[in-house]
């Protein structure tokens, strides 16, 4: 009875192990510009983005919530199941170019300011536009942008967010 239960207990701790190794592995690989980059649409997106200054960081420490696991889960959860879904049944509306949605605006210019939080200090006045971040320095993470439409270089006169 006791060798049955210690078994049970060490079953349950090499199970958890499992688990979590498991977890901690897919939340790494999934973060990565090169699983972004395996469905097609993104090809543009990843050959700038590697062309940026940017290119040394994982594509959720900009696209996903850093403030919390449960944050981050969450929202890659639901944008996960958003990329199945129009990368399989949803393809045919697909646009040309890719946008942030307001929730992911949110999130990237919240990541955007954590990360230069400081050198925002230093800059005596730094007039945020309603756009947020990316109205302004649109080039800003994904390089050159010759996948993005002739006015997103053109400050104010595009909504980033739609």
């Amino acid at each position: 009875m006791v060798r049955k239960k210690l078994l049970l207990v060490l079953s349950g701790i090499f199970i958890g192990i499992v688990l979590f190794a498991g977890t901690v592995g897919s939340m790494k690989a999934t973060d990565s510009p090169e699983f972004c980059s395996t469905c097609h649409i993104m090809d543009d997106y990843y050959d700038s983005f590697m062309d940026s200054n940017h290119a040394t960081l994982s594509c959720n420490d900009c696209h996903a919530p850093n403030d919390s696991l449960t944050a981050k889960l969450v929202f890659k959860a639901k944008a996960g199941a958003s990329h199945m879904y129009m990368n399989t049944l949803g393809s045919d509306q697909i646009p040309d170019n890719i946008h942030a949605t307001a929730q992911s605006q949110e999130v990237i210019d919240k990541n955007c300011i954590t990360c230069h939080e400081a050198g925002l200090e230093n800059v005596a006045f730094h007039d945020v536009k309603e756009g947020g971040c990316v109205d302004c320095h649109r080039h800003v993470p994904h390089g050159n942008g010759g996948h993005k439409p002739e006015d997103w270089f053109d400050p104010g006169s595009y909504d980033a967010r739609r």
